[in-house]
């Protein structure tokens, strides 16, 4: 079972094609077999929480918040690390901070 925190290794649908590719994600939270998760990127430019190799990524990283999407929990390849709690700790404030301005 997947938990708040895990990174995973998932087939992905990109939004601008219907091409699917094997993409690092981070798991927000699971529910009958739906998993919310948050995008990973290698691209350094973009905006979002960096995510580093000595945490445990292949190359250094990017958690993008503005791209979350739900995904089968059939389409999880694999768990590759979870974050740390201080790392898990700011995705949420981070998360928490957007959603303060919804109003």
């Amino acid at each position: 079972m997947l938990r708040a925190g895990d990174i995973v290794l998932a087939k992905v649908q990109f939004t601008d094609t219907f091409e699917v590719k094997k993409r690092p994600a981070l798991v927000l939270f699971e529910e009958f077999g739906n998993i919310i998760v948050a995008g990973i990127t290698s691209n350094l430019e973009m905006n979002g929480i960096p995510l580093t190799k000595k945490e445990g990524a292949v190359k250094d990283s990017v958690i993008k918040l503005n791209y979350i999407f739900t995904i089968s929990e059939m389409m999880v390849e694999k768990a590759l690390f979870s974050l740390s709690k201080e790392k898990k700790k700011k995705v949420f404030d981070e998360l928490v901070n957007k959603l303060k301005n919804l109003d």
